[in-house]
């Protein structure tokens, strides 16, 4: 896979690691206290190619490929928030870690809130960008009708039968689209960028795991099996939201202070859509540095 010589890969390693019965793919770059950066729904880790070398500076930074996506195994089975979250506290074993700070968007902060809510023990910090927590998660899905009907190929995925050659050739249009149309900052978006992240869900077996994922997220009865509903949130946490977010409104986390047992900072950032880490990564990574 290549890159633009205006992104310096310098240092990058792209290592696997076997966690919770699958074979994860992750880049790592940096030395220190370990910086776990978990990425959304049809992405993988490219999303944070921004932040890698920033955060690198001053810690050792694991981005994994979510199971289901780009070069981890791809089983149909696993894609709840349960399991996923597993994979991740398997990933900071096998790294030698006891804790980490856990940085998720999108589907992967909402992951992150998971692992707050359910592993405080292993989390050293948490930072969640545009990620609803898992109790607002269907709420956020109601309220969001009109941003999952103007990309209705997503809704594709709810099909039973599984719609694989439907969603097929319609992938180099949906990534263009999805990126683009809910970005404030157009410019954030290389044809290059689009380019790739088609590629990573042309992989074999992709398109099928991620179906499993994103229908999961709509219709998985037991969101809160093994997982308290109200257990506090210990962990010190910052929340960072684009202002003009169209996919996940920062009104549906309206009210998580009252579940947090420590104080928790959010950052409102104008003029910024939903993907805000690759919209404006340098407002991104001064605010997680200086949070970290």
């Amino acid at each position: 896979m290549a890159f633009s010589s205006s992104l310096s890969t310098t240092g990058w390693k792209h290592e696997f690691i076997q966690t919770n019965q699958v074979r994860l793919h992750y880049v790592t770059q940096g030395e220190g206290e370990l910086v776990v950066l978990l990425h959304s729904f049809f992405e993988f880790w490219y999303s944070w190619r921004h932040q890698i070398p920033a955060l690198a500076r001053h810690y050792k930074v694991v981005v994994p490929d979510l199971r289901g996506y780009n070069d981890s195994d791809k089983p149909m089975r696993g894609h709840d928030l349960n399991t996923l979250g597993k994979d991740i506290v398997g990933l900071i074993e096998g790294l030698g870690y006891r804790k980490a700070h856990i940085v998720g968007h999108g589907w992967g902060g909402t992951l992150a809130w998971h692992l707050a809510q359910t592993c405080p023990q292993i989390l050293k910090r948490l930072v969640v960008l545009s990620g609803v927590h898992p109790q607002q998660w269907r709420q956020a899905l109601l309220a969001n009708v009109g941003a999952l009907r103007r990309t209705w190929p997503l809704l594709a995925a709810q099909i039973p039968l599984g719609p694989d050659w439907l969603l097929q050739p319609l992938l180099p249009g949906l990534i263009a689209n999805w990126f683009r149309t809910e970005a404030v900052r157009k410019t954030a978006f290389t044809h290059q960028d689009a380019q790739l992240y088609t590629a990573a869900l042309q992989k074999p077996g992709v398109i099928a795991a991620a179906i499993q994922q994103y229908r999961q997220a709509f219709t998985w009865p037991n969101w809160f099996q093994g997982n308290p509903k109200h257990r506090p949130i210990s962990v010190p946490t910052l929340m960072l939201w684009g202002q003009d977010d169209t996919v996940m409104s920062q009104h549906l986390n309206h009210g998580i202070e009252e579940q947090m047992t420590t104080p928790l900072q959010i950052q409102t950032v104008p003029q910024c859509g939903h993907w805000i880490q690759q919209e404006v990564p340098d407002t991104v990574n001064r605010a997680i540095l200086n949070f970290l």
